[in-house]
Parts: structure tokens; C-alpha cells; sequence
């Protein structure tokens, strides 16, 4: 009965800024991991995949029961090739209706290709995590320099950074000790001198880009025999973002006008009219324009970028960036497109299922108290705040991490360092109690929807109001 099931192996292969070319979706009473999308021409396309095909395996690991959010982790950070295992829509309904064994199908498939597949993603207890990256960290100077020191290490290629101040320049950036150095603003510095690479630093004077690797990342690219480069790199911790910018077409148009500067072949945003629908979504002037509608508009002809403007009828989606976020990702070597891509979610819900989410979190208004203990990569969470606003909330949770583990989440707000309200403390004053704390830790943290209704009610967030 399984004989005319036949998986179909494809290697998808795609050069940056540009992406696969596909959504990999789960959708309501469906099973399987989905692919949709399918654009004309994308690599997905000519690697053979098709609208509907499920995933069974990505770089060779069977990935059809696992949640969906680390299955997209996994594609997400394949680097520019995956190689996905998938089967036709409609042997995989025959398949869950007869009771075949998927990961049984999925094994004789791969059997004598294994030779083209990426290694096994880490594991985890059993569970797939997230595929380590390096990181892109943009140093600002302070008035006692970077706060760091750089050392060799005998049989190891590269320099390491050691004696991080806890509330240094380097730290801020998200730089921990032991981190490898490999690039400094786009260029690799791996088999430079000690004296070479303090000299590349001096001459960046205030500002510098590092591209850093830890062992796990080494250990990891070294077993797939890939290089470590900035376009593998997560960009989360860069300070500063593009923006995308959403404009509803008025009477008279957008609102605004584009010109090309000609030495430097940026497109800039000009005469922003006041009260138009660009000034309203946030536009202004001397902003750069990076891409329209999806589309990358580097190294085109002003009438071109006009054209795709005015080609959009009711709106048109617009990346810009400020001159300081343009300087910064140009010190970086990287387009601020990178970004954009990278940070797009290849999972879009469906609405309904959105708003049960949103309704599930918006009556659940109650702190929750997490207790961990720090694991080989510290607690596996970071800490970050917007400029000129109260508060301090989590991000880059790291998949089972000890922060995950113990109930941690991506945008809750810190109320409590063990057993201290830090709500009205700074930035560099929670990070110094986090880090003195030892290898145990406890925070107090409320959702987002929690954070608001309890600031909007003048209710005081403690950890009796806890489970």
C-alpha cells in the first residue's frame, strides 16, 4: 500500500537578501508542517517544491510531529541552503488515513543521500532547539573606551574577547567573555594579529561592528563544514531597526517626494507634507528608502523606484531607515534588507485562531514568578528597552533555555529581580543585579496586554498577585 509514496527531496538553495521563496505554514484541521507560496522562479520553485507538499524532514531530521514554531527555527537558520524531505498533498492524506509510519517512509527515502545533508540540528532532552548563530554586536564607545580586552588562545584560530566590564560599551552591545571575534565592520579579522586587530578598533574611533561566534557556534559550523559570515548572522541585537512604513494613497497622492542622491545612489524621502498619509504612518524626511512593496530597491534607477511606487494603487509598503541606522548597517557591510528578511515570520495564523490567542492573553492578567538556574550560556534571555520609555522587557528567549524552561516569554516586562521591584531602575542597574545574582535567579514578569491594563488600572504589580 506505501509503495506509491514517494517523498521527494529537495535542496533549496537561495543567495542573500533574497529568501527561499515559500511560507511554511500548519493551518486549522490540517496536518502537517504546509508549504504554501510557492513564488514563480524562487529557488523554492526550481528545488521542486509544490503548493501543499507536507515537510517530513528538514536536513535529514524528521520533523513531522514537532511543534511548528522550531521546525520554522530550523529553516529559518539553515543558513542560505536547506535541504527538506516533503511529500504531495495528497499522499500524505492517504498516508495519515492508511496509519503509515511517516518517519518509517521518511528514513528509506533518505537512505544512500545522506551524503547531501546538513548534520542533525542540537538536541535538547529529546527536543529539537534552536541552531546556533553568530552575532552581529554594534558597539557604541564610552568615556572609558570599549570595555573589554582581546586575547589568543593556543590551537584556536582568532581572538577572544576576556575581562568584559558588566556595564561596558561591549556588554550593552550583548558581547559576553569568551566570544570569538571573526569580522570587524565586515572584515574578517580571524588570522590578523592581536596588534592589527587593536589597530582596526582604534580606527573605527566611536562606533564598531562586531561579528562574533561562541563554542557552541564554532562546534556547530566546524560539523557542518559551513563558514561563519555575517550573512548567517542573527541581527537582534542591533540597536537600530529599519522601519516599515504602510501609506494609504490619498487625493493627492502619498504625501511625499523621492530623489536620488547622486553620490551616493541612496533614494532619500523629502517634503513630507504635513497632516498627509506618509507623515501620518511615520515617514520623514531624509529618510532612505531600502525597499517598495517587498522589493529591494538598491542599485535602481530613480525612475524605476518611481514606477514601483506609483504602480501600487490604493498603498504601498515602504523600508526605510534613518541616516544613523544607514551608517550602522553600512559599517556592518550589510544591507538593511537583511534585516527585513530575516525578521519576516514565514508562519502567518489565521485571523481567527490570532484573535483566540489575543483574547486567551488579554484575561490572564495575573505575574507570573520564574525561577531558574544558569545553564553553560548564562540563564538564556535577554534584556532590553525602548529609549524614552519606562520599563525593561525580555526578548531572545532561548528555546529551552533555563529562562524558557521556567516560563520566561519574548516581550514580558520585568517587574522583579529576586524579590527587588525594578520597574523604576536603569537599564545598567538591572543588568549589574542579574549578573550578581549568582547561578540562581528569580524574576516577576507580566505579559505585555498585563503590563498595560495594570499601568491603565494604577494597580501595583507584586508577586502575591502570582499563581
Amino acid at each position: 500500500m506505501t509503495s506509491i509514496l514517494q517523498p521527494r527531496k529537495c535542496k533549496v538553495t537561495k543567495k542573500p537578501p533574497k529568501s527561499y521563496g515559500f511560507y511554511l505554514r500548519i493551518e486549522k484541521d490540517t496536518a502537517g508542517h504546509l508549504i504554501r507560496n510557492v513564488e514563480k522562479n524562487s529557488p523554492a520553485e526550481k528545488a521542486g517544491l509544490k503548493d501543499g507538499d507536507r515537510v517530513l524532514r528538514v536536513n535529514g531530521v524528521f520533523v513531522d510531529k514537532e511543534e511548528h514554531a522550531q521546525v520554522v527555527e530550523i529553516v529559518r537558520n539553515s543558513g542560505n541552503s536547506v535541504v527538506l524531505l516533503v511529500l504531495d498533498d495528497a499522499s500524505y492524506q492517504k498516508a495519515e488515513k492508511e496509519g503509515v509510519n511517516l518517519e518509517e517512509l521518511g528514513q528509506k527515502a533518505s537512505t544512500g543521500q545522506q551524503q547531501e545533508q546538513q548534520s542533525p540540528p542540537p538536541m535538547a532532552n529529546g527536543a529539537i532547539t534552536a541552531v546556533p548563530q553568530p552575532q552581529l554586536c554594534y558597539l557604541v564607545k564610552e568615556e572609558n573606551g570599549y570595555g573589554f580586552s582581546l586575547k589568543t588562545t593556543e590551537g584556536q584560530k582568532g581572538l577572544f574577547i576576556v575581562e568584559l566590564s558588566s556595564q561596558g560599551a561591549a556588554a550593552k552591545a550583548g558581547v559576553q567573555n569568551n566570544d570569538r571575534l571573526i569580522e570587524i565592520n565586515g572584515k574578517n579579522v580571524e588570522n590578523d594579529t592581536h596588534e592589527e586587530v587593536v589597530k582596526k578598533v582604534k580606527k573605527s574611533e566611536n562606533h564598531v561592528m562586531f561579528l562574533l561566534s561562541n563554542e557552541e557556534t564554532d562546534h556547530y559550523y566546524t560539523s557542518q563544514k559551513m563558514v561563519l559570515s555575517k550573512e548567517s548572522a542573527s541581527l537582534r541585537l542591533l540597536p537600530l531597526k529599519p522601519r516599515l512604513i504602510e501609506i494609504q494613497k490619498g487625493k493627492n497622492g502619498y504625501g511625499f517626494y523621492l530623489r536620488m542622491e547622486q553620490n551616493t545612489g541612496d533614494h532619500v524621502i523629502k517634503d513630507v507634507d504635513s497632516g498627509s498619509s506618509a507623515a501620518k504612518a511615520g515617514l520623514k524626511d531624509n529618510d532612505i528608502l531600502v525597499a517598495v512593496n517587498g522589493e529591494q530597491v538598491d542599485g535602481l534607477d530613480h525612475e524605476s523606484v518611481v514606477g514601483k511606487i506609483k504602480h501600487s494603487e490604493a498603498k504601498t509598503t515602504l523600508l526605510v531607515v534613518d541616516k544613523e541606522t544607514d551608517a550602522m548597517y553600512k559599517l556592518a557591510q550589510i544591507s538593511p534588507f537583511s534585516y527585513y528578511y530575516k525578521a519576516q515570520d514565514p508562519t502567518p495564523a489565521k485571523m481567527e485562531e490570532r484573535e483566540e490567542l489575543h483574547t486567551e492573553q488579554k484575561v490572564n492578567h495575573k505575574p507570573r514568578i520564574c525561577k531558574m538556574v544558569k545553564g553553560p550560556s548564562g540563564f538564556g534571555f535577554s534584556l532590553n528597552m525602548i529609549k524614552n520609555k519606562p520599563g525593561l522587557f525580555i526578548n531572545e528567549v532561548r528555546n529551552h533555555g533555563p529562562a524558557d524552561t521556567a516560563g520566561v516569554e519574548n516581550n514580558d516586562f520585568l517587574v522583579e529581580v529576586n524579590g527587588v521591584n525594578v520597574m523604576n531602575e536603569s537599564y545598567d542597574k538591572v543588568v549589574a543585579r542579574i549578573q550578581d545574582s549568582g547561578d540562581r535567579l528569580t524574576l516577576l514578569v507580566c505579559s505585555k496586554d498585563a503590563y498595560k491594563y495594570f499601568q491603565g488600572q494604577n494597580i501595583p504589580i507584586t508577586a502575591s498577585m502570582a499563581d
